[in-house]
């Protein structure tokens, strides 16, 4: 068949989607408004080698099958045809008619740009059209996170933050969220928010992990244009926004991507590397070049159409494993006999490369559980190429630590230095995400040791610590004020929490924390680099007591962080230092601000010429119960 004269595809994007270096395919397949010899309609195509026969079928032809037929294009796979007289808002699917046993379905668009609202599953005509007013934020961004900046993520589930306070059924709509939560946002410090999956899926109880739609934002609220404002008006308040996307598994509704066109088209085939056991959903064929093609060109989408940020890839470990979480017999050996899954390999490496080849600005990151090595490092030596790997090993020990009776803890030192010995071995993001607070987990809160004082105190020690540490910071929506019951995705957050002292406490701690890293050179610019961090004292195992030091580039910018992990108050508790003079107390997670005891040290102190550590100079500290301290010393 010749190409139809409205056709956008090319016998180039033929060629190039063939060979999965079709990286743009969101300007190519699917639904677009067009015309041919001066008629307005709609050119429309999908993916679908296998199928006999196709046909666009939708409200205007009363969804029948036999009005509006495809036409397929050569030996590509791809099916095409023009529809007159309808556009923009028209409501569609395709119904695919497969040469293999009789198979048909009706298939939602893999490309559409817009949905019907849950659980209806047609696609909707639709554009991008929209005039952007965030250049400024776009010409600067990297200055905001490159590895070297502070970056404090805020992830968000945007259908349980906030519900319409009069009718908490309904969900709020990106143009009501935007400035509510970058109001919050920026209260509270962060810098950027992470989205939990806003990618179209059809089931509102996964999260968004379960996509359909890879190439259009859920429609539960508003249409691509709001999402458009939603981003252009947190780039306009300084706030970067992170995207949940997820290349490595999708649902098995019978009206998305599977069993597409009466075969395994995007699923690998054979189920010991095409179902995934734990979720229940259907694993892509990365070997499949164009299935390469689809995925990347979802992933550059968002980056492109939607001026996101950043990606953070989900799942990653149940990508690189043929034997995740698969027992003996269950998966099958790569072709030398190791568990490697090397298509995957190819895929997310190949992803990295077009990713920071098109938009060398912005972010990957890797939701990675396991010890494969060099994560977060180039693809030059070998490594995967993202920018930055969720530290899960971090998330695990510190929690395990922080849920100990503290009268225990120092049997179990090791849980917070455990790290040292690889915090610089990938460009870590320390995460407190949505995984821990739900399925009976308990919300962070909760999960802290003691009584209420106790657990609030925990917690404030807990975040202390980890901006103290080197690394990346994210934090799950509701951990910033303290929620006490665990997420639950049909509800609000409690906001009403704030009205008491203790949540407004602690809220006040993660809004300076947050202040704190990003002003302060010596705790965010060597945040993947050693020449920033260095112990005066790992052992004091007895009385549970931690302290070390954070360096910027200027080697005078010195901070020193104690860390009291007991309710005991320790008088007269003596710290080494580098040198002498005024040492200013900048941070106490004790302080009354912050719900606490209110004990300290007046604000600083003078060094002694006393050795401590190894150090000739030290101070003589009162360390409050369960408690972080930030000393500078600007030399």
């Amino acid at each position: 068949m010749a190409p139809l004269a409205s056709s956008p595809i090319t016998e180039d994007d033929l060629y190039l989607f063939g060979e999965g270096n079709h990286f743009q395919l969101y300007g190519k397949l699917g639904s677009r408004v067009a015309s041919l010899d001066g008629r307005p309609g709609v050119h429309f195509a999908v993916w679908a080698p296998n199928a006999q026969y196709v046909a666009v079928i939708g409200d205007w032809n009363n969804w029948d099958a036999g009005t509006n037929p495809l036409l397929h294009r050569g030996n590509s796979g791809i099916w095409e045809g023009f529809v007159p007289d309808i556009g923009k808002g028209a409501h569609y699917k395709f119904h695919v008619a497969s040469r293999y046993m009789g198979y048909r379905e009706d298939k939602t668009d893999p490309f559409g740009l817009y949905f019907e609202v849950a659980p209806k599953t047609a696609a909707i005509v639709w554009d991008h059209e929209y005039e952007w007013n965030d250049s400024d934020w776009m010409a600067t961004r990297w200055q905001h996170q490159n590895i070297n900046a502070p970056m404090s993520v805020y992830e968000v589930h945007l259908g349980s933050w906030m519900r319409d306070p009069n009718d908490p059924e309904r969900f709020l709509s990106y143009r009501e969220l935007a400035p509510r939560l970058a109001e919050h946002v920026k209260a509270c410090g962060f810098t950027h928010i992470e989205l939990l999956p806003i990618t179209e899926h059809p089931f509102y109880g996964s999260w968004g992990y379960q996509t359909t739609g890879f190439f259009a934002p859920t429609s539960r609220f508003g249409s691509p244009q709001d999402f458009m404002y939603f981003v252009d008006h947190l780039h306009q308040q300084g706030i970067g926004i992170i995207l949940d996307w997820v290349p490595s598994h999708f649902p098995t509704d019978g009206f998305g991507l599977a069993y597409f066109d009466g075969t395994h088209l995007f699923e690998h085939s054979d189920p010991r590397k095409g179902f995934h056991p734990d979720w229940g959903s259907f694993i892509f064929n990365y070997g499949r070049n164009e299935v390469r093609s689809f995925l990347i060109s979802s992933a550059l989408c968002w980056l492109d159409v939607y001026h996101i940020d950043g990606l953070r890839v989900d799942a990653v470990a149940s990508m690189l494993y043929l034997d995740y979480s698969r027992k003996q017999g269950e998966w099958i050996p790569n072709e030398y006999g190791g568990n490697e899954n090397l298509d995957a390999i190819y895929f997310l490496r190949r992803f990295n490369e077009e990713v920071y080849k098109r938009f060398p600005d912005v972010q990957t990151m890797a939701e990675e559980s396991t010890a494969w090595p060099m994560v977060s490092r180039p693809l030059y030596v070998g490594g995967l190429g993202f920018g930055f790997k969720w530290d899960m090993g971090w998330m695990h020990d510190t929690l395990q630590y922080m849920r100990r009776d503290p009268i225990y803890r120092r049997f179990h030192h090791n849980e917070l230095t455990f790290r040292g010995l690889y915090m610089f071995s990938e460009n870590y993001v320390l995460s407190l995400s949505h995984d821990e607070v739900v399925h009976g987990k308990g919300s962070l809160l909760d999960k802290m040791a003691g009584d209420v004082w106790q657990k609030f105190a925990n917690l404030r020690l807990l975040y202390s610590y980890m901006f103290a540490q080197p690394g990346k910071k994210l934090i799950f929506m509701g951990g910033e004020f303290g929620q006490w019951r665990e997420w639950r995705h049909d509800d609000s957050l409690d906001w009403h929490l704030l009205e008491y002292s203790s949540h407004e406490g602690l809220q006040r701690l993660v809004s300076d924390l947050n202040r704190l890293y990003v002003t302060e050179p010596a705790l965010h610019q060597f945040d993947c680099d050693p020449a920033g961090f260095e112990w005066i004292d790992a052992s004091d195992t007895d009385r549970s007591i931690y302290s070390f030091m954070r360096r910027g580039k200027d080697t005078n910018d010195v901070i020193l962080v104690v860390i009291n992990a007991t309710p005991a108050v320790h008088e007269h508790y003596r710290i080494g230092v580098p040198r002498g003079g005024w040492w200013h107390e900048m941070f106490n997670s004790d302080s009354e601000y912050y719900w606490g005891s209110g004990l300290g040290n007046s604000g600083g102190m003078m060094a002694n010429l006393e050795q401590r550590h190894g150090r000739d100079y030290s101070l003589d500290l009162t360390l409050p119960p369960l408690s972080a301290l930030f000393f500078k010393s600007h030399g």
